[in-house]
């Protein structure tokens, strides 16, 4: 390989998603963007956070759900 030549990659990198960094807080910035949409297309910085509110969101329903039919 001649030098200053970078090597091809084996798995081609997707493009990087749109992005802009919000100057609200974490709550403000996630509602700002909608909840979805920063949570699963990372829309702004608060990406990871608005993913652990929806898997906290997803373990509850399921927690409700499971001791629902656990009663009856």
């Amino acid at each position: 390989m001649p030098k200053g030549e970078l090597p091809a990659e084996r798995i081609p990198r997707r493009p990087l998603p749109d992005f802009h960094e919000s100057e609200a807080s974490m709550i403000g910035g996630v509602i700002e963007d909608g909840f979805l949409n920063v949570a699963l297309d990372d829309a702004n910085q608060y990406g990871p956070h608005a993913m652990i509110m929806l898997l906290f969101a997803v373990a509850s329903v399921t927690a409700i759900f499971l001791l629902l039919a656990s009663l009856l």
